[in-house]
């Protein structure tokens, strides 16, 4: 039973809507109608701005951090992802806003904070270089789960300081999570093919966009 509530427990956390709230707080909007319809960091930087943008991030890889966190906390031999799993579903399929929600990469990341420090600021580092190379964030998050899959193979025989062991339960999570991921980026598969996908205001290809439009 008390398994159970642990993993309710990580799936209510992993439901805030923090974008959807701090749009209807601080903004009156709800940002599920503008944009890509998604209550996610992306959409809300490009709908809300910066800082509310921050903050959705912020509080998206927390609530991942804080699920994942939640059997040590409360005592329980209950596996720290499996309760990061229910965040990243709660997530994606919030119970606070209609079961419409975002694409599951901040709080996917919020788990591995809380999983190992380390591992996170190895995996944080891979999506910051794609996204500074390609300034699109749907393909450096793609791009970037499928390196961190491979990692938690590899690393643990390679550089075990930043992954000091194999679990197969990481690895097998890994890769339904990347699996997830490509799924809920359905729609930005197209948009890359096609060049219309939105890029961030920085990095080395920030300025293709507006050419292409010239």
């Amino acid at each position: 039973m008390k398994m159970i509530i642990i993993l309710l427990l990580g799936y209510l956390l992993g439901s805030i809507p923090s974008g959807v709230w701090i749009g209807r707080l601080f903004f009156q909007k709800d940002i599920r109608k503008y944009g890509s319809g998604n209550s996610g960091t992306t959409n809300t930087f490009r709908v809300l701005g910066k800082t509310a943008g921050v903050s959705v991030l912020i509080m998206d890889i927390l609530k991942g951090t804080l699920a994942t966190s939640l059997p040590l906390l409360l005592h329980s031999d209950l596996p720290k992802l499996w309760v990061g799993l229910a965040a990243i579903l709660g997530h994606t399929f919030p119970i606070f806003a209609n079961f419409k929600g975002g694409k599951a990469v901040a709080t996917s990341a919020g788990m591995l904070l809380g999983y190992s420090p380390l591992f996170f600021v190895y995996s944080a580092a891979i999506f910051a270089i794609f996204l500074l190379i390609t300034s699109t964030v749907s393909l450096s998050s793609m791009i970037s789960a499928v390196l961190i899959t491979l990692s938690t193979f590899i690393l643990p025989f390679i550089a075990p300081m930043i992954l000091p062991e194999f679990d197969w339960l990481l690895s097998v999570l890994a890769i339904c999570i990347t699996a997830f991921i490509f799924y809920r980026h359905k729609d930005n598969i197209k948009r890359i093919k096609d060049g219309t996908e939105n890029r961030v205001p920085f990095g080395l290809r920030k300025d293709d966009k507006k050419k292409s439009e010239k």
